[in-house]
């Protein structure tokens, strides 16, 4: 996936930083704006969040976990209120994140980029999803069985975003939207689904 972060002209302190997936001529294109004057450090920390428990103390379902973006505009704040200063502003429906705390009605989210802070629950879905490894230099194939020696269906760029329908734990079965794409992608290829983790 390409990122690009560019400064506003002098006076601005705005960051912007857009993160773009192409698979064939269709473009999935998130934009994720710094909010300015953040305070320093979150109220709870990513690394001491789960500390001791694998359930959420809200919900009960298990800590950590992937969820996606379920709002086309979704503001992540550095704490879990309102009150706290936006951090990033998401501006692309079913990105997948990673679910790492709970806290009332706000939920502890973090990136494929490592970047991590609060959104309200209502902005999240239980849908998969996943996007191509970004780490991956040529990308992933869409396959058209789960089979290294399948026919390929569509060659995907890394960061491209696929809705997951399930993984039996080495392979999952996705889908690319515009145009719309279905096969198998082996599940080592993705960001949004845990090594060995089967989805149903």
């Amino acid at each position: 996936m390409s990122r690009h972060r560019t400064a506003a002209a002098a006076g601005g302190g705005r960051q912007g930083r857009m993160k773009t997936a192409i698979v064939f001529v269709a473009a999935f294109a998130a934009m994720v704006q710094p909010a300015a004057a953040a305070p320093a450090r979150m109220t709870t920390g990513v690394d001491s969040a789960t500390h001791g428990r694998d359930t959420g103390r809200v919900t009960g379902l298990k800590l950590p976990r992937f969820v996606s973006l379920k709002s086309g505009t979704a503001r992540m704040r550095v704490g879990p209120s309102t009150d706290y200063a936006v951090r990033f502003v998401y501006m692309v429906s079913g990105l997948p994140l990673e679910l790492i705390e709970e806290w009332g009605n706000w939920r502890l989210v973090r990136d494929h980029d490592g970047s991590s802070g609060w959104m309200h629950a209502a902005l999240l879905s239980g849908q998969r999803t996943a996007i191509v490894a970004p780490w991956l230099k040529h990308g992933a194939n869409l396959r058209s069985r789960p089979s290294p020696d399948a026919a390929i269906t569509a060659r995907m760029q890394p960061g491209v975003l696929v809705t997951i329908d399930g993984c039996s734990g080495t392979w999952c079965q996705a889908a690319v939207q515009k145009p719309r794409v279905t096969g198998y992608v082996a599940q080592k290829n993705l960001w949004g689904v845990y090594p060995q983790e089967v989805v149903n």
